[in-house]
């Protein structure tokens, strides 16, 4: 499946998706239930189940830490078996099991940064972090975050269902394709490197067999000091870090006041500028740069990304930017499970897609926990333990993979984990997606939009 052909296959199925909620917008029950919230459950009540040593919590500490270490690793987080496993095993409530969600994707990928902040790139001599996409996809991504959240409230619960079924399917399927090409490439190379080394001839003509040179311009080993200080570029992350505060602020200043009211709209509206412009600054900044390369002759990579950086392109980022926060608002997830993908499908290597990803997710889930602590989403100590387990999780899934894949030579494995982690979600959350349509379904629950400032 060509980047294209994904691109349509997601555009038609979310289509008649949202089209096929106009058949079910009239109630056909007048007696039936109306959530409050496509994420609510039959019972509405909140639910907080006591933190106590049982087969429930170590269940769900055992998935806690597989979902985080392979999540992290994938770059997707681990939203999508986060919240069922919280529901479903715990005992929480759906709109806590999102928060607490959010709450172990933001230790995963805090963990996850510090470990890749203290490794070199694996190829060039520039940061493991990619900050020029960073800083590209981050804005989108919160903005998408927020219009997420308020359709959320507004999308029945059997649609968004079926929205992250085609979503995680077209995404886990691209990236398994991305990753048996990688695997064959890779074979390749592996192949003709052991015939390098078979067979050598020195200047003399003799043959050589099973010698090894060292290069003759050695690569400069440097301390785990200096690898933290040369993958921190403090202008990027001041800006972003003025991004999260802005985010922060305008969240908090909409929830204190009247939902629909003026001000909320204003505050709501005011996250556009702020994230366009950020989002634009950079834009240009990529525009400019991949044009004076083109008329020098320069075809180096600006970034980690291999495509070039036109108009068309830069608007598929920011679709897909904010298409990803969306999810991850409708989710309670990160909004990886579209950025990772997207890296790997605009030419980045995986070991600079992971990294990247999790660094981007760091603070937009840091941004929703804060908020959800505001608004008493969810328990202080669950969310701890929680954020415990997936802190260790996200740390050791990156030394173990990363470790795995300099013996092996194969970066792939990253590529086949981030495949593997959106395809259980996609599972996951259709089976309990669709459990769930039919008991509401059962109860005569209306199944059709909801109006915004009446379901808040």
């Amino acid at each position: 499946m060509s980047t294209r052909g994904l691109v349509l296959y997601l555009l038609s199925g979310f289509s008649v998706s949202v089209v096929s909620v106009l058949f079910l917008r009239n109630n056909p029950y007048p007696n039936s239930n109306i959530l409050h919230s496509p994420y609510e459950s039959i019972s509405t009540d909140k639910v907080w189940p006591e933190l106590e040593f049982n087969w429930r919590i170590v269940l769900a500490t055992l998935i806690g830490f597989l979902g985080s270490a392979c999540g992290t690793v994938g770059g997707v987080g681990g939203g999508g078996i986060f919240v069922p496993m919280l529901t479903l095993i715990v005992g929480f409530d759906t709109k806590s099991a999102a928060a607490l969600s959010k709450c172990m994707i933001m230790g995963a990928s805090a963990s996850s940064v510090w470990y890749n902040i203290r490794v070199p790139h694996p190829t060039r001599e520039v940061p493991i972090i990619d900050y020029d996409l960073a800083l590209l996809f981050q804005p989108m991504l919160m903005l998408g975050i927020t219009v997420g959240v308020a359709l959320s409230v507004v999308f029945p619960y059997w649609l968004i269902t079926v929205l992250i079924i085609i979503l995680f399917i077209g995404t886990s399927s691209r990236s398994f394709c991305k990753g048996v090409e990688m695997w064959k490439d890779e074979t390749i190379l592996k192949k003709e490197m052991a015939k390098q080394q078979e067979t050598l001839v020195n200047s003399r003509g003799e043959l050589l067999i099973d010698t090894e040179y060292d290069p003759l311009v050695p690569r400069e080993e440097k301390s785990e000091l200096q690898i933290l200080c040369f993958n921190l570029r403090w202008k990027y992350l001041t800006v972003l870090l003025l991004l999260w505060v802005a985010f922060l602020l305008l969240q908090v200043l909409k929830n204190d006041v009247a939902v629909c009211s003026a001000w909320y709209w204003v505050f709501f509206c005011l996250q556009f500028p702020i994230a366009l412009g950020v989002f634009g600054h950079e834009s240009v900044k990529l525009y400019k740069k991949h044009k004076e390369r083109l008329s020098t002759g320069n075809m180096e990579n600006i970034c980690g990304a291999s495509i070039e950086w036109t108009a068309v392109h830069i608007t598929f980022c920011a679709l897909c930017g904010i298409l990803g926060g969306t999810v991850g608002g409708l989710l309670g997830s990160g909004g990886g499970f579209i950025l990772g993908p997207l890296l790997l499908e605009i030419g980045v290597i995986p070991q600079v897609a992971s990294a990247t990803a999790t660094f981007v997710m760091m603070f937009s889930s840091s941004l929703s926990v804060v908020e959800f602590y505001l608004l008493k989403r969810f328990p202080v100590p669950y969310a701890l333990y929680l954020m415990g387990v997936s802190i260790l999780a996200g740390f050791w899934g990156q030394f173990f993979i990363r470790k795995l894949v300099t013996i092996l030579k194969r970066a792939s494995l990253v590529v086949f984990i981030l495949s593997g982690v959106i395809f259980a979600s996609a599972i996951i959350m259709g089976v309990v997606g669709i459990e769930k349509s039919i008991k509401m379904t059962q109860n005569h629950e209306f199944m059709g939009f909801l109006g915004f400032c009446s379901s808040q």
